[in-house]
Parts: structure tokens; sequence; C-alpha cells
């Protein structure tokens, strides 16, 4: 089995050998975020540390989410940046009476394989996935004269870039959007992990997004991302995620070209195999 871009899972990998035996890697992603990533990481012979840098909670106020559900059929695109507005996004629509055949008429965006797959979970066709899983994805794969004059809805988190709607607003596009869910800061006690950088006993730390990095360094009480990692490896999905770790002190020294987990997975093993071979 390999995975959608056709490249060999971490499974596969894992079959042959071990290549991430006696690495100890951080997983900073919300608690019900971290399965799948740490088990992967395990299964090549990882070591996790799971240390939840964002909480991910409903927004403040559903009332304009509500309002957008209730007028539904008069969008032509909804655009979700994220797997985490489609569940809030699904059960809004179900308590008010309606289901994911509302959508069948409009034009879905989707950003990220798993932000498609548990669309498509819900018998929600997508009509636009992007090569580059970020909002310059979407916008490469537009043009001014597909959404002049349409109505688009972008569900996403409270705190996001805001170049996609922006964009579209300039292309004459009526772009809405509604808050599907927060992040915030959650109760984690820092020093356990504190105590394995000063000791260099980390050898990656994973950030999946810029909110995981900025929060990571106001855990540790703001202080230079270098400072903390203390000569750790940064691993991190992509390159927007990359420039936040640079901004804040650090350096990425692993960053994912396809801007998914596996991929950052695939970096890692690589980045190690990489050194062993220049050890010898």
């Amino acid at each position: 089995m390999t995975d959608p871009d056709g490249k060999p899972t971490a499974m596969q990998i894992a079959s042959s050998h071990k290549p991430l035996s006696g690495k100890r890697i951080v997983i900073t992603r919300a608690r019900k975020q971290v399965e799948n990533l740490a088990r992967s990481i395990e299964d090549l012979g990882g070591e996790v540390v799971e240390f939840p840098t964002i909480e991910i909670c409903p927004p403040e106020s559903f009332a304009e989410f509500d309002a957008a559900v209730e007028r539904i059929a008069d969008y032509d695109w909804v655009i979700f940046t994220s797997v985490n507005s489609v569940e809030p996004f699904l059960q809004r629509l179900n308590l008010k009476g309606k289901g994911a055949e509302m959508l069948s008429s409009h034009r879905i965006g989707a950003i990220g394989a798993e932000t498609e797959k548990r669309l498509r979970a819900a018998r929600i066709r997508t009509s636009l996935v992007p090569e580059r899983y970020q909002a310059e994805g979407i916008l490469d794969a537009l043009s001014a004269e597909e959404v002049r004059g349409k109505r688009v809805l972008i569900p996403r988190a409270a705190e996001a870039r805001e170049v996609l709607p922006v964009t579209l607003r300039k292309w004459g596009a009526q772009v809405d959007v509604i808050v599907a869910y927060r992040t915030v800061l959650p109760s984690v006690d820092v020093q356990p992990l504190a105590r394995l950088l000063a000791e260099r006993n980390i050898d990656v730390i994973t950030f999946t997004s810029s909110s995981t990095v900025r929060n990571f360094v106001r855990l540790f009480g703001s202080r230079s991302l270098s400072e903390i990692v203390n000569g750790s490896t940064i691993a991190c999905i992509g390159p927007i995620t990359a420039a936040t770790v640079e901004e804040l002190g650090g350096s990425a020294d692993i960053v994912a070209d396809q801007f998914t987990v596996t991929d950052m997975l695939r970096s890692i093993v690589k980045h190690f195999q990489t050194n062993s071979k220049a050890a010898h």
C-alpha cells in the first residue's frame, strides 16, 4: 500500500528496518490529533513525547456560523482550510436540519489530504484540492474570472492567515469568513520536557502549524526558540510553519515538501538516514 501521492507509507518503511530507533521525538499537536503520528513514529522505532501546545475549542459564539448555514444555498463555493473546520460545519448543518446533500451543487475546496478525506467520508465531493496544501495553493488553482461575482464561504480557525479571503475579495468574490473553532493554550506541565531538553535527550521537535510554534514558545516563557530547544532538531510541516520558527529565534532543520504529516515524517527519516551515511 502507498499513500495518496504514490510514495511508501510509514508502515512500509518500517517493515524493512527501524530508521528512527533510539530517537526521541516530541509531538506538539492537539491531544486528539496525536494518535496517527505517534503510531507511525513508534512503528519506525522512535519514542514519542506528547507535548500538546494547542487545544481545539468551539467558537465563543455560533451565531454567525449558524446564520451562514441557514443560507448555505446562497453560496457558490465553500472552502475548508483545515480538517478541524469540517466537523463543526457538519454538526451545525445537522442541528439546522440540513444534510451534506445541501452542498451537492456547490464547489467545494479543501486544503490538505486529511480535509478531503473527512469530507469524502461525509459524502461531500470536493472540486478543488490544491497541490500545495496552503491558501496559496487554492489561489494558484483559481482565477479572478472563476470567482468574480461568486459567493464564497470559508469556515476556519479564529486566528488564521488572511491571504485567501483578501485575495478572493480583490478578485471580485463576496467572501464570508466564519469561525469554526479556536486554538487555545492548553494546561500542560512543562517541567518533564524542559528537563529532557536541558539534558539534550530530545532528538526532534515537530511543529505542524504556526500556532503550535507560538504556543510552544509561550509555554516556555517566551524565550528564544533556539535557547529552548537546546540543539534539538526542529521539523516543520511546511514553509509557513518554518518561517514562524525562524521568526521566534529558531531554525527549521527539516521542512516537508508536501505539507503533510506523512511527508514530514518521511523527511525526518531521510534526515537521519542522510546523517547516518555521512557519519560513516
